[in-house]
């Protein structure tokens, strides 16, 4: 890195980043070379981007990093064509992309060459997509066209006070930056969900980091792993008292206790995230009811149904542990389907892409059912139907239909309380529990919640080489 660059934000943050003393710089000579509206009277050291590869605690990676000193970071033809270069190199060595936004948009004095050039990025992105990762971080503005180039990524992070927008919120019709924020970081983490996680730079530093370090290079890489110190039989004690907020539990069930949860702040009754088994990355995909706060308080609560947005989050994360050979543990604990005007719009196309997601995947896949798992809404859950090679289920677990009460007020609802109470409980022990749908061949094992780590670090070695054919098809539709 250049003396020029080495002391602005772009390359500190390059720097920060990385390992110490392992980026190498490329293109750093290259400016703009339009001549149009006396382009050639302004300095644009490095096309206002920093590009170049490194390491991540010894992953290479590539990197680049956009200069705001420079005409405000605006993406003209040579910067474009900076960022494109390092693709092409990534893809070739089978490495990450790192991306450090800060721009104004597109450099207006190049217009069809600029534009040119960011088409052949998207381009680029788009190849790479499921074969190395991409991940994004917004330090500043990103809008308008770079506001698709952040999305192609398959992880995106914002500073704090950074912007993220296709239209600023005050050319959206009816709306004013004072009335609804949509550029804001709080905006694009919790509605949009295209944020995985808002903080500090220093913060969203350490997090890209730590994500490189548990992802695979590249969608043939089957050596991402690290030495498991944790005990692979370790009991989690009381782990069914945390049953309703999922992410405490795969922090309990991963080797020393590790969680990288992803678009965190987005439809929180479904958990996302990376956990480790024996050192293995395994990607879940968790319902949950309730988050707790440090304090053991509960600071939201949700019904337990399946959500629009807890099925589209669900499904774009499985899709890439798929892509990239990462195995999935889901657990289940859902009660039927989210009843709302709102969520009827969107929740049938939602769920099919999550029952698609499942269904396609060849990963090796684990479920399991530690509290309701109930109707439809279980199926699309990773059920043995559309594919889990192993189910397990806590002896407590609900399967089937519906709640056991409510499906006996429909089948005798002309009978007294007596009745239907003692209609409940023969339909629990029928077609509800555990053991009835084990015997049925739907759940392989009833575990002890206790035991779970140990059963499904069993599960994941077992499935290891599991290998499994699809029909011959360019892609499917859903």
């Amino acid at each position: 890195m250049s003396n020029t660059t080495r002391s602005n934000p772009a390359g500190m943050r390059i720097a920060t980043l990385l390992d110490s003393g392992s980026f190498v710089e490329i293109g750093g000579a290259v400016t703009a070379r339009t001549t149009d509206f006396n382009m050639q009277e302004k300095e644009t050291p490095a096309d206002g981007v920093i590009t170049g590869y490194g390491v991540i605690d010894g992953n290479l990676v590539y990197v680049y990093s956009q200069d705001a000193a420079v005409l405000k970071g605006a993406v003209g033809e040579m910067h474009a064509k900076k960022i494109a270069n390092i693709y092409d190199m990534a893809l070739k060595m089978g490495a990450p992309v790192i991306g450090l936004i800060d721009c104004a948009g597109l450099r207006l004095q190049e217009a069809t060459d600029a534009l040119s050039a960011l088409g052949n990025l998207y381009y680029k992105q788009s190849m790479a997509s499921g074969v190395i990762p991409q991940i994004a971080a917004i330090f500043g503005n990103c809008g308008g066209g770079l506001a698709t180039m952040a999305a192609l990524n398959d992880f995106t992070f914002m500073e704090t006070k950074s912007r993220l927008f296709v239209n600023s919120p005050n050319a959206i019709l009816g709306n004013d930056v004072k009335k609804c924020d949509t550029a804001c970081a709080k905006f694009q983490s919790h509605e949009s969900g295209l944020v995985d996680a808002v903080g500090t730079e220093e913060e969203i530093l350490d997090k890209i980091r730590d994500l490189v370090c548990i992802l695979p290079a590249n969608n043939e890489d089957n050596t991402a792993y690290e030495e498991c110190t944790d005990d692979l039989n370790r009991i989690c004690s009381d782990i069914e008292n945390a049953a309703e907020d999922s992410s405490i539990v795969l922090g309990m069930l991963s080797d020393n206790h590790i969680f990288f949860e992803t678009k965190s702040e987005y439809a929180k009754d479904m958990v996302t995230g990376f956990i480790r088994l024996n050192g293995l990355t395994v990607g879940a995909v968790a319902n949950r009811s309730k988050v707790y706060a440090e304090d053991g308080g509960v600071q939201e609560e949700f019904d337990g149904s399946l959500s629009a947005r807890g099925c589209r989050k669900a499904a774009e994360f499985v899709r890439f542990c798929d892509s990239f050979g990462i195995p999935v543990l889901t657990l289940t604990n859902v009660g039927g389907l989210k009843a709302s005007k709102c969520s009827e719009k969107t929740l049938a196309k939602a769920m099919a892409a999550l029952t698609c997601a499942f269904a396609e995947a060849t990963v090796p896949k684990v479920n399991v059912i530690t509290g309701q798992a109930y109707g439809s809404a279980y199926i699309a859950m990773n059920s043995k139907s559309i594919g889990a090679d192993m189910v397990y289920a806590w002896p407590d677990a609900e399967i089937g239909m519906m709640d056991s009460d409510m499906a006996a007020k429909i089948m005798y609802a002309d009978a007294d309380a007596a009745t239907q109470k003692k209609k409940a409980a023969e339909y629990r022990e029928l077609q509800s529990s555990p053991l009835s749908a084990a015997r049925r061949g739907y759940v392989d094992t009833i575990i002890r919640p206790a035991e779970t780590r140990k059963y499904i670090i069993g599960a994941f070695e077992m499935l290891f080489t599991k290998r499994e054919e699809r029909p011959s098809k360019k892609h499917g539709t859903v």
